[in-house]
């Protein structure tokens, strides 16, 4: 039994030309521009808080226990996690920004292993808490009155922050992979409110199979069900800059 999980890319670009089409519409009736020269600046700073949903993209071994069982699992349900963050923005041109945004992710993944023919089933939750430092590029497309729409993408590397030990699933400490990020600024008289959907991407099997940490010797069968696993993130931010 595998999990597959694919986030639709073809419907979110769809949303966004919609967007920009209707902030197009906008902009033909000329307003008074908060902020006007808010994008000029060479660096400036911000924060960020959002709700966050971490997966893990699972591929199995198909072991066989000294009993004869054979497990799979998989993680039925997101559960809703939080983050905050910090911004630091370069300014390269009218259209790029180089950002860098250390965050923190708190968050925890439910797993479910069934047995293949008994259809037993042990299920465990486990936090995975990270703190990531995604290095990305920004394009922002016209300014629209106060509205400007923007994607970016990039790479990250995480660390995870206190893992716990003696669990089903053990993940490494260390993890990278790609980031693409897609939203809109929003001009106020005092600040820019971006709200964005962003999507990670991990790129390292983070399953760790040394599990010297086990005091429970009967979960390594749930270790050794796991042939690999890459993390997958889907977070709501809102950016205040």
């Amino acid at each position: 039994m595998k999990t597959i999980r694919k986030y639709s890319l073809r419907g979110i670009l769809a949303a966004f030309a919609l967007l920009c089409w209707h902030l197009q519409l906008i902009g033909q009736t000329q307003k008074v521009q908060n902020q006007p020269y808010a994008d000029q600046k060479m660096y400036h700073i911000g924060f960020s808080v959002g709700l966050c949903s971490e997966d893990l993209i699972l591929k199995h071994t198909g072991a066989v226990t000294s009993s004869g069982e054979t497990w799979f699992a998989e993680i039925p349900s997101y559960s809703m996690g939080f983050t905050v963050g910090f911004i630091a923005d370069r300014y390269l041109n009218e259209y790029f920004n180089l950002r860098v945004l250390p965050t923190l992710y708190f968050g925890e993944k439910n797993y479910v292993f069934k047995e293949q023919t008994s259809l037993n089933e042990y299920s465990t939750t486990i936090r995975n808490n990270y703190l990531s430092l995604p290095v990305l590029l920004k394009f922002n497309a016209q300014r629209i009155n106060n509205y400007r729409p923007f994607v970016m993408g990039g790479a990250y590397v995480s660390s995870e922050l206190g893992g716990v030990k003696n669990q089903a699933v053990r993940l490494k400490n260390f993890d990278y992979g790609l980031q693409l990020g897609i939203g809109c600024n929003f001009y106020l008289p005092l600040f820019k409110f971006c709200p964005e959907l962003r999507f990670s991407f991990g790129l390292r099997d983070l399953i760790d199979k040394e599990r010297k940490d086990l005091t429970d010797t009967d979960l390594q069968k749930y270790t050794d069900a796991l042939d690999s696993g890459k993390s997958r993130m889907i977070s709501l931010i809102l950016n205040f800059e």
